[in-house]
């Protein structure tokens, strides 16, 4: 039986997770704002369900919140980073900017490196991040979100490449880019390519136990990255 860490479980991605996850008989240690939906959620399976209460924009509780998991877990298998905000903020307004910074970057940065160096003393272990399509390139009403998601991309990848010196090469790290998922964190009008929960969440769990090192979800969306990475700005300042 794994044991499993799931930061930001409460809904979304992370809620989806959770089941999957308790379907295949892992054990799940949730963690989220709302102390009532995590509850519910161990209803589902309390014998396979550990529930802890946390504000990731808390990195102090970050660190005493997973410290805790691990002492009853005693080892851990895989950490997932699924917490997350973004708005639509073309007027850069300060306390929307913050509070996106202080969860996909001060929070999710505290988390990875807890996770990174558990797994580096276990000496296995696997870290998941989900971070966006966003992480590509810019964008001129939510900068502050892609610039976050950009972050998550280069720290995970700077990972990645320090498990080099992890002698038993069973540290795995997964970046997670989604495009469109039909959650909470959707944002902008007229969506196209809309992924359903379900179907995204299927995808996920599947390049976690395929220990893939990036993947789009869904899948063709790696087309639209691939047309970003290759555009001039100029044409992004037209068109985006």
């Amino acid at each position: 039986m794994k044991n499993v860490i799931i930061f930001g479980a409460t809904s979304g991605i992370g809620k989806s997770l959770t089941a999957l996850f308790i379907k295949n008989g892992c054990k799940v240690a949730i963690t989220g704002r709302r102390l009532e939906k995590l509850e519910a959620i161990k209803k589902w399976c309390p014998n396979q369900v550990l529930i802890k209460q946390n504000d990731i924009q808390d990195v102090s509780d970050v660190e005493k919140v997973f410290a805790d998991i691990v002492s009853e877990f005693k080892t851990i298998d895989i950490v997932i980073q699924s917490s997350g905000v973004g708005f639509v903020n073309p007027k850069l307004e300060w306390e929307l900017q913050e509070k996106t910074i202080l969860t996909n970057v001060l929070g999710c940065t505290k988390l990875y490196a807890l996770a990174y160096n558990l797994f580096k003393k276990q000496q296995f272990g696997h870290l998941v991040g989900i971070s966006s399509i966003a992480a590509i390139r810019g964008n001129r009403s939510a900068p502050d979100y892609f610039a976050s998601k950009s972050y998550q991309k280069a720290y995970l990848e700077s990972l990645y490449i320090k498990t080099k010196s992890i002698k038993s090469k069973r540290v795995f790290i997964t970046e997670i880019r989604p495009g469109f998922v039909d959650t909470a964190m959707a944002l902008g009008q007229a969506i196209f390519w809309m992924v359903p929960l379900e179907k995204a969440s299927k995808q996920i769990y599947s390049a976690i136990v395929k220990k893939k090192r990036v993947a789009y979800i869904s899948k063709r969306w790696q087309i639209i990255a691939l047309v970003l990475k290759m555009m001039p700005a100029w044409v992004l300042k037209k068109t985006i």
